[in-house]
């Protein structure tokens, strides 16, 4: 297992899991993003992203201006590959690169696509979480014989970290 792919249910615990692995591989100082929920009186506006390093951008949002939309939100196609381009990932110094998520609002970005192929044909270790349904590039990233896909549950995802931090460190030869 090179990359490890977490796929799941909206909802079901893949980003709690994704950032608990970060946590635990941070001797590795791993680099990348998280995806957060947006909320307004309890109810879902959009989506925000959040750098390990601390940088943050609304990526999707009810009210964003612009011509991309996945639902309900309008995607900032142009500050998402911006950041992209800050974060220059492939070329992180780290060996181990944190994705939340490969779905549909992060395909609409070409540099997101090029960028995480880059990175997956890299020796970097990426850990991404990658929606549960989607066809073209979510589909060929699933397919990809170098990566190990994992499916969370509301029975595993306790379970999953412990499990998964103990492959990774074997992975990179860490005593366990």
């Amino acid at each position: 297992m090179r990359s490890l792919l977490l796929t799941g249910l909206p909802g079901v615990g893949k980003t709690t899991l994704i950032r608990e692995l970060a946590k635990r591989l941070a001797a590795y100082q791993p680099a990348g993003f998280y995806t957060e929920e947006i909320r307004e009186k309890g109810v879902r506006q959009g989506f925000r992203l959040e750098t390990l390093d601390g940088r943050e951008l609304t990526l999707a949002h009810v009210h964003n201006p612009g011509p991309f939309r996945v639902s309900r939100y309008k995607v900032d196609v142009a500050g998402f590959e911006r950041l992209l381009s800050e974060l220059d990932l492939r070329h992180a110094s780290t060996r181990v690169i944190i994705i939340d998520e490969i779905g549909k609002m992060e395909c609409l970005s070409r540099r997101f696509t090029e960028e995480v192929t880059a990175l997956l044909d890299s020796s970097k270790t990426v850990i991404a979480t990658i929606a549960l349904k989607g066809s073209g590039f979510i589909q060929q990233v699933k397919q990809r014989p170098d990566c190990r896909l994992v499916t969370v549950t509301v029975a595993n995802r306790d379970s999953l970290a412990e499990s998964l931090f103990a492959e990774l460190q074997g992975e990179f030869g860490m005593p366990t």
